[in-house]
């Protein structure tokens, strides 16, 4: 009987222990297995955490993206109109260019034209210079080029007695040598300017300095055309009274200087506009 004892007691030992070293090993798999169950976790919560950082940055990148795709279209169009403007502004140059080649040509014909006027001016000068000064050298006679006219200017002393608009003889020497140049350019327009100082005059034949100055112009303009058969077409008389002294009237000698005749040689208007009209090509 205590051997049947001693063999169950032992069984239960045995078993006892058995039971006890399965149930610290499935303890020790449980701890294992919370262990790793936490592992898991953390990592899952890493992941989504990581999940959600590449979801944010993936927007981030397609936002770029679409900006990129804009900027891109913007560029695009802007080499479009670029590639236009390039095109219009080639063609202004060129059309400028053009133009201020027409212009070149245009200004070097008017200094061409304005040279050979100059030219004709001065030749013009020294054919009545030297006329004038052959049997007539008079102090009263003065011979200048101004721009781009002829100036003669004479003495009324020389042309008029005073107070009078009858031509001397000695005037009508002065006035066939004129006319002897003014006849061998019938290109030009002829201006008589008569002057006058500032002294008052009126009598039963001139009533005041503005109609002696213009009948003293229109007596030789009559001269001229009657006598020495200059063109009337090609003459003006002007009458500039006292109002254009070449000094102030504030003495004798003064007074003479301003009463005077101008003989003024100068190129036709209708030819001037004629060379504005030229067509550059």
């Amino acid at each position: 009987m205590k051997k049947i004892v001693l063999f169950v007691s032992a069984t239960f030992l045995l078993v006892s222990c058995a039971a006890n070293k399965e149930l610290e090993a499935l303890k020790l798999k449980h701890e294992q297995t919370k262990d790793e169950l936490l592992t898991v976790k953390t990592n899952l919560t890493k992941c989504l955490v990581e999940k959600e950082k590449y979801q944010d940055r993936s927007k981030d990148l397609e936002g770029r993206v679409e900006e990129l795709k804009k900027d891109k279209e913007n560029t695009i169009q802007q080499v479009e109109n670029l590639t236009v403007l390039t095109k219009g502004a080639n063609d202004n140059i060129k059309e400028t260019l053009s133009q201020l080649s027409k212009k070149d040509k245009y200004i070097n014909k008017i200094r061409a034209a304005a040279t050979k006027k100059d030219s004709l001016n001065l030749v013009v000068a020294f054919h009545l210079k030297k006329e004038l000064q052959d049997g007539i050298d008079d102090q009263d006679i003065e011979v200048n080029v101004e721009k781009t006219v002829v100036f003669i200017s004479i003495s009324d002393k020389l042309l008029f007695k005073s107070g009078s608009y009858t031509i001397t003889d000695k005037a009508s020497k002065v006035l066939q040598k004129v006319a002897t140049v003014v006849n061998a350019q019938p290109e030009m327009d002829v201006m008589i300017e008569g002057h006058t100082d500032d002294t008052p005059i009126a009598n039963d034949a001139v009533k005041d300095n503005w109609d002696l100055s213009v009948k003293r112009s229109t007596a030789i303009v009559r001269e001229l055309q009657s006598k020495y058969n200059v063109a009337p077409q090609r003459l003006i008389a002007a009458g500039r009274s006292s109002f254009l002294p070449l000094v102030a009237n504030d003495s004798p000698t003064n007074k003479a200087k301003n009463r005077r005749t101008k003989i003024i040689i100068l190129p036709r208007l209708n030819q001037f506009f004629d060379l504005l009209d030229q067509k550059v090509e």
